[in-house]
């Protein structure tokens, strides 16, 4: 009978598992290891608990972030052959989608999901070994031998094949420590820098910040490298006292790659992205012929503290009735273009997925490390990050669904 060892229980490792135990049925063994108490932690809190598992638009490689593009196309299509949504119905999961194709459970309901993951897990005779912290992977003989420590003692676990579904650094507080990237490089796979991903971007100017500190606006936010546009992302923005945060700013946080990212980052945001500048300084100066008084200038468009920074930055009068026609022009720019210089990542425990790791150019279409045969490394393991929206769980599953079935399939040596 062949073993099969998964490392990690959450959206790849549970299935690669489920995928390795339906396709090999009786002659196989699959045997899950996690650290954490109960399988399926960080996939409970996905989609502030809703589970945004997939999106209509999951095929598109231009919605990844990723050192090796040609690659990744190649696996996004390995991943589509297996039929992701397919497979989940099959399971007895109905989907429904949003306006903008982000799918989630019909429940709305990560714990659903997890729960019907799980169901198949002990249907299928799948064993779950939780509390089960990974130590290092090596070979006995003509077969993987993995060390784990397991109610405070060590033991030596062997298997015809291992899957390393451990995911990468983020998100600690779910069990996660970048282990699978590490171990990646250890087997000898070449890795890309890891950095935390889908995460909020620190600016500069504490103090500036502070101010502006609880408040939203809707808008564009345009990454630049100096005066030059890189990408942009609309939607809410949201000011924090490190600096700022919302989904459009953590989509452009995925260009910051280490080695790959602009040499002068730059923010800059369009808070009034349906008029152009000249007719917008045209009905600043008409609004304020009506609206003389400071307080009452912003009323019903911004924040009255996010319109003070705004006039701040414009450098304009105190009050609207003395400004210049070239003062409105002024405050026109900075609502178009309102720059925070140059923004960073922030940590791991914000971050919603994990940049970098084992380079897309050392895995076989099925997610085998080139030149080990039997070994695979899958989901955030991998130099594979998806925008916000179920992209990342869509590779999650569709990589370790690839593995899985792989894996059962093989012949052992």
């Amino acid at each position: 009978m062949k073993e099969i060892l998964i490392l990690g229980a959450g959206a790849s490792g549970l299935a690669a598992a489920i995928g390795a135990a339906q396709t090999g049925g009786k002659g196989v063994r699959v045997t899950l290891l996690d650290q954490n108490p109960a399988p399926g932690k960080k996939l409970l809190a996905t989609g502030n608990g809703r589970c945004n598992l997939d999106n209509q638009a999951s095929s598109d490689p231009r919605r990844y972030f990723t050192a090796s593009p040609g690659e990744l196309a190649a696996l996004l299509e390995g991943i589509g052959r297996a039929d992701v949504l397919g497979w989940f119905q099959e399971l007895g999961l109905v989907t429904r989608a949003d306006e903008e194709g982000r799918l989630y459970p019909y429940s709305n309901q990560a714990a659903d999901l997890t729960g019907l993951l799980l169901r198949w897990v002990e249907r299928l005779g799948i064993s779950c070994r939780t509390g089960c912290r990974i130590l290092e992977l090596g070979q006995k003989g003509r077969r993987y031998a993995v060390q784990v420590e397991e109610g405070g003692a060590k033991r030596l676990l062997t298997a015809d094949r291992v899957i390393c579904a451990l995911g990468g650094s983020a998100g600690p507080q779910f069990g996660t420590g970048g282990f699978g990237p590490a171990l990646a490089k250890r087997c000898g796979g070449a890795c890309e820098p890891l950095y935390p991903c889908l995460t909020p971007l620190r600016c500069g100017d504490p103090a500036r910040m502070q101010k502006l500190s609880g408040l939203r606006a809707r808008g564009v936010v345009t990454l630049l490298d100096g005066e030059t546009p890189l990408a942009r992302e609309e939607g809410e923005i949201q000011f924090a006292n490190y600096g700022l945060s919302g989904i459009c700013v953590m989509q452009l946080s995925g260009f910051l790659a280490p080695g790959r990212g602009p040499v002068r980052p730059v923010l800059s945001l369009d808070l009034f992205p349906q008029q152009e500048a000249d007719a917008l300084a045209g009905w600043f100066a008409r609004r304020a012929a009506h609206l003389p008084d400071p307080g009452a200038f912003w009323q019903g468009l911004l924040d009255q503290r996010l319109g003070e920074a705004l006039w701040a930055d414009a450098g304009l009068a105190a009050s609207p009735d003395r400004v210049p026609a070239a003062g409105w022009q002024a405050l026109a720019r900075v609502c178009k273009g309102w720059r925070f210089e140059q923004p960073t990542l922030c940590g791991w425990k914000q971050a919603q997925t994990t940049g970098g790791g084992l380079s897309l150019k050392e895995v076989e279409p099925d997610f085998q490390l080139k030149g080990c045969r039997g070994l695979y490394f899958v989901g955030e393991t991998l130099d594979c990050a998806g925008s916000c929206g179920g992209f990342n769980l869509h590779w999650a599953f569709g990589s370790g669904l690839v593995a899985g079935r792989s894996a059962a399939k093989s012949e052992t040596t």
